[in-house]
């Protein structure tokens, strides 16, 4: 405990290793005697942070037997794991809402701030720690709520746990459950023992604690800096830090430290036992896959209204847009060469910006449970990526297929089952070079508005070089480079040349600027028929080379955040 900035949240991450930045460090951490580095205390030891962040759409069983999965120790069977699933749940009283939706906040109706509390309790202790760390356990929960929670910690002490957490302004009754206490005051250490000694202790030194007052907001009230007595309550501070160096308690606390320092071996055989399995969490990748595989195929159609609008929305424009092309044979006449264009380039541009939104919301929303995860070592970055990309793939076949199937013989496109299928087959491609040109503002984005903000300004320029607007032939040199990397560019060649290669004749009613068959329309835009597989090959690249830009991002943003 201590007032705000009194070296709490530091001294936690200086003891798991994490979030340390540019500390400068002095001395080392031991457990029992036994010096430890990052991966032996995550090995022994769990982190229980002040954020409950959890997949919303998944059950707080669902959610446990991921975590069982992935993290219990690999050689235990799955039918051992999903045991101590229940016997966590009856562990921390989660047994009736086992089955319902965890929920997100002003989004999803879900399970209570305190039975998240716990279930971020649950999660952590499938591997039976012998050791937890909590960060503001009771933070956002009433009084009820923080006293249940702290009782639950209370029972796993009660079971040969230690627990180290620090707590924010907790009630009398709250206060009463804990057994031991360490205060900060300008990140020294002010007393450290017994919660009943910590009382003798400060009216020893001329701050004893009122009758009928909370002990705990005695404490932290008489180690604050209060504004404008900086100076006075600095030097109130200090006297009391020197008062509990110089005490008994805390000579017998460093003799003890000694001790235990000198002979290890005689306090820590289990928790020895335990630094050396150094693999103990690790799940093979097939492992990973799988877990991750799922856990996102559920997030996808859990809400089965999303994945409802998604087909409507298809079905929608492509009856729409069939509408305002109507035409039901390939009888083509000189106005139907500027309407077929724009049928075309009208798909390409429809299918490319629906993708590439639809995928923008699929890192930033998740991202802080993806760090949280991939910092304890739960997965590799690129088993996540994949997993969240191979499950938008059956959307990226399905929607284009729906899609032309309607529009296709609705707009007067050739009349050709051949024509339609190449014509399908790169609609399906454009769709997910579009999709993979979202995944990388995706994982660029800090958030699912900037990523909405940053889209239409990036896919103008994709845009404005496809060949419709701006001919082929005209693109200034300085800026042919965002020709090749468009696939605006190469979908439309390839869909143009498609329609008008096989296409002889084209009526003229009147005038002498006639274009008589499709081959003149091709070289008219400046396109050619001999690219067209080229166009394909390049889409593929294209394809690859976003997914991987976008996978670079993702890990490096998970690099710098686990420093």
């Amino acid at each position: 405990m201590g007032a705000s900035g009194a070296g709490k949240s530091t001294l936690m991450n200086v003891l798991t290793f994490r979030n340390r930045g540019k500390l400068k460090i002095d001395g080392d951490i031991r457990v029992n005697g036994v010096p430890v580095d990052k991966s032996k205390i995550s090995n022994i030891s769990t982190y229980v942070q002040q954020d409950d962040l959890f997949v919303g759409t998944m059950t707080v069983r669902e959610q446990l037997t991921f975590r069982a999965m992935l993290r219990m120790d690999k050689r235990k069977h799955t039918q051992e794991r999903l045991q101590k699933v229940d016997e966590v749940l009856h562990e921390l009283g989660l047994q009736k809402s086992a089955d319902t939706i965890i929920g997100v906040p002003g989004r999803i109706k879900g399970i209570s701030g305190g039975e998240m509390k716990r279930l971020s309790f649950a999660s952590e202790l499938l591997t039976n720690p012998p050791l937890m760390f909590c960060d503001e356990a009771t933070s956002g929960l009433d009084s009820f709520m923080a006293h249940s929670v702290i009782q639950s910690l209370k029972t796993l002490v009660s079971e040969g746990r230690t627990i180290l957490c620090t707590i924010h302004q907790p009630s009398s009754d709250v206060f009463e459950l804990f057994d031991e206490v360490f205060l900060l005051a300008e990140g020294r250490v002010a007393f450290s023992g017994p919660v009943s000694d910590a009382l003798e202790f400060f009216k020893s030194n001329g701050y004893p604690c009122p009758n009928n007052y909370n002990p705990a907001d005695h404490f932290v009230i008489t180690l604050a800096i209060e504004p404008g007595q900086e100076t006075h309550c600095r030097e109130r501070v200090k006297n009391i830090c020197d008062n509990f160096e110089a005490s008994e308690a805390n000579k017998e606390i460093m003799e003890k430290t000694k001790e235990m320092s000198s002979h290890p071996e005689e306090h820590l055989q289990q928790v020895m036992d335990s630094l050396k399995e150094s693999s103990r969490y690790e799940a093979s990748i097939i492992q990973q896959v799988k877990c991750l595989f799922w856990r996102s195929w559920i997030t996808n159609i859990r809400d089965p209204m999303v994945v409802r609008i998604k087909f409507i929305q298809t079905v929608f424009f492509a009856l729409i847009l069939g509408l305002v092309y109507l035409k039901t044979n390939d009888d083509y006449e000189q106005k139907d060469i500027m309407n077929i264009n724009g049928v075309i380039f009208i798909i390409i541009t429809n299918l490319s910006f629906y993708h590439v939104f639809s995928v923008l919301n699929v890192f930033p929303f998740e991202v802080p449970i993806f760090m949280r995860e991939y910092g304890t070592g739960l997965y590799s970055a690129g088993v996540y990526y994949l997993s969240k990309t191979i499950v938008e793939i059956p959307f990226l076949i399905i929607i284009p297929i729906i899609y032309m199937s309607i529009l296709y013989w609705m707009s007067g496109l050739i009349q050709d089952g051949a024509a339609f299928i190449n014509a399908t087959g790169v609609s399906i491609l454009i769709s997910n070079a579009a999709s993979s040109f979202g995944y990388v503002i995706s994982t660029a984005a800090p958030s699912t508005t900037a990523a909405l903000a940053i889209a239409p300004a990036l896919m103008i320029p994709f845009l404005l070089f496809g060949g419709f607007f701006l001919n082929s032939g005209s693109t200034p040199d300085y800026l042919i480079w965002l020709k090749y990397i468009s696939w605006f560019y190469y979908g439309n060649e390839m869909l143009v040349v498609n329609q008008w290669e096989d296409v002889n004749n084209i009526r003229c009613s009147s005038g002498p600027s006639c274009v008589p068959n499709g081959e003149l329309v091709i070289s008219t835009l400046n396109f050619d028929q001999d690219n067209f597989y080229l166009d394909l090959g390049l889409l593929f690249v294209l394809i690859a080379a976003f997914r991987i830009i976008a996978f670079l991002i993702l890990l490096i943003r998970a690099k710098r955040s686990s420093l």
